[in-house]
């Protein structure tokens, strides 16, 4: 077996040890973020996009190849012009992550990572597959300005592993450090809850700063209340991956910010659906 192939199975296994720890931290707290049943789901996700993984890769070079430069205009491939991608592909998440919140057809593909009233690491790897393939088409162009397809690759992984580790409760608030430069796990927690005051707010990859010129930047304050308006969907990974797209080409599918928010149903959820009845809390 060739290393390229090892790649998923070791990305499971440091997934798994991150979740043990922070179950570890979970229980020493008497925080019960994790459901057994979420987790699994969560889990058999990131197997389906540890499967489509290599398609994936090899359509994102061939989109960029339609489009990329010669050689001769392409930026000299240096650290300060990688630095300079880096923030340039940052900013473009930033739009493209809130195009997938207020598009509808984007948002029912997202609606993948964001439908689970649960909030933890195994959240982070509940990705859409299908969006695997749409991300491309909209970060491809930024070779047309001379960045090299390369560099716009490993800043868009690099800042996918930076917001891995948004994706827990065990790091609280960090002061004034909120809402400064970079994004952060409270902020983030506020990104992912269904709280009226909360929807739509919070879009950035690594730097916050954007939601700050954007007007789109939430402090955390009240509970968050994780998962969407729309009501859970369960456990089952199709259905997570495919119901809200099914919905949409059906035309009954809407966006958060067109629903009622009804704190009712999260909580339903969590005294329902979690080890014990207890619920996962949030600051």
């Amino acid at each position: 077996m060739n290393t390229t192939a090892l790649i998923p199975i070791i990305d499971l296994i440091a997934l798994i040890a991150l979740i043990v720890v922070e179950l570890s931290w979970s229980l020493l707290r008497r925080r019960p973020v994790y459901n057994a049943g979420e987790t699994l789901a969560n889990l058999m996700i990131a197997v389906g996009n540890g499967l489509i993984r290599p398609a994936a890769i090899a359509w994102s070079y061939l989109v960029m190849s339609w489009i990329e430069l010669p050689r001769g205009l392409l930026l000299p491939e240096t650290l300060l012009i990688f630095l300079l991608t880096f923030v340039i592909v940052d900013l473009a998440y930033y739009g493209y992550h809130r195009a997938s919140h207020e598009l509808r057809w984007l948002w029912a593909m997202h609606h993948t990572h964001h439908s689970s009233p649960w909030y933890n690491f195994s959240t982070a790897v509940r990705l859409s597959w299908l969006a695997k393939f749409i991300t491309p088409l909209y970060f491809a162009p930024l070779v047309l300005i001379g960045l090299p397809a390369e560099f716009v690759v490993a800043s868009l992984a690099l800042g996918l592993l930076y917001q891995f580790f948004l994706h827990t409760e065990a790091v609280p608030a960090l002061g004034r450090f909120e809402g400064l430069l970079f994004n952060t796990p409270s902020a983030h927690r506020v990104h992912h809850g269904s709280n009226a005051q909360y929807i739509d707010r919070n879009y950035a990859g690594v730097f916050i700063v954007w939601d700050r010129l954007f007007g789109t930047y939430e402090p955390e304050g009240e509970r968050v209340r994780y998962g969407v308006t729309t009501g859970f969907l369960g456990h089952n990974p199709l259905t997570i991956q495919f119901a809200p797209l099914w919905k949409y080409l059906r035309g009954g599918f809407r966006r958060e910010a067109e629903m009622d928010c009804n704190p009712d149903v999260s909580e339903q959820v969590l005294a329902s659906g979690s080890p014990s009845g207890m619920k996962p809390t949030a600051r």
